[in-house]
């Protein structure tokens, strides 16, 4: 096997239209190969030993460049290359838009007894996001989560995670995100800046933005999707309940990953069904 390489979006996609071209210090185009529908790259053609530059394009993506030494063997282990969209610094058009609850998903993942996770998510949720049309970085993006709509696939846990010794449902029914600025991080990923509002405490909280693209629906509208992740601290909460099970292992880890993959419909409000 001469080339393998996986080509994939930066929130994991394959890119099944990406070519790669490889040419040698030269300049010289010596191999030139498609990628296949899981983004994969193999090809057989073997190389001569020695410094080549791999170069991989496709269609709303930016061109990726790469250096690669190949061996005695002839093979040209690429690992995976990650392409960012094109124009991703631009954001959506400017204007209002809402964010799709039943495309997309609020979730958390917190480490269990040391060795594995577990993973959550928040069904009720509601969002907006305004792009600002002088000012990018002014661009605001408020939602609130329903906080008893939180489902581990796990009745006990859910209702342990309800109470008072975490989210307090009752007393603190809702959580709100509330941005205060952004700042670009890279060609199609932003920083948002804001203060999340959690069982009764409100800390500032960044988000780790990508921009994934906008595009036209089946239903005539237009769409907007991203991926954004954030890391939070139990404690910072008011939520410090834990159960030590064995050498300090606890059972519950304090910390939270948030995993956001966001979809909005362009407009004041979503389509009506």
């Amino acid at each position: 096997m001469g080339l393998t390489a996986r080509i994939r979006t930066r929130d994991g996609w394959a890119v099944s239209h990406a070519v790669v071209t490889v040419t040698d210090m030269t300049g010289t185009q010596v191999l030139r190969a498609e990628a296949d529908a899981e983004g994969v790259v193999r090809d057989a053609t073997a190389l001569a030993p020695g410094a080549y530059t791999v170069i991989v394009t496709a269609v709303g993506y930016a061109p990726a460049a790469s250096s690669a030494i190949v061996t005695a063997s002839g093979r040209a282990e690429i690992g995976t290359i990650v392409l960012a969209r094109q124009g991703g610094t631009e954001l959506p058009p400017p204007g209002p838009w809402t964010i799709d609850p039943a495309h997309s998903s609020v979730g958390a993942v917190a480490q269990h007894l040391g060795i594995s996770s577990v993973h959550g998510r928040f069904t009720d949720f509601t969002g907006r996001i305004e792009i600002a049309p002088d000012e990018v970085a002014k661009s605001r993006v408020e939602a609130v989560i329903r906080a008893a709509s939180i489902d581990t696939g796990n009745g006990m846990r859910d209702g342990h995670l309800k109470s008072p010794d975490f989210l307090d449902v009752e007393k603190y029914p809702e959580i709100t995100y509330r941005s205060t600025g952004l700042t670009p991080a890279g060609s199609d990923r932003w920083t948002v800046h804001g203060e999340l509002t959690m069982h009764g405490v409100v800390r500032a909280v960044d988000l780790d933005l990508a921009y994934l693209g906008t595009g036209a629906d089946p239903w005539g509208g237009t769409r907007a999707a991203f991926r954004a992740t954030a890391e939070l601290h139990r404690e910072d909460f008011a939520m410090n309940y834990n159960q030590v099970v064995q050498a300090g292992i606890a059972a519950i880890g304090t910390t939270l990953k948030v995993e956001l993959d966001i979809q909005a419909v362009q407009g004041e409000a979503l389509p009506q069904a």
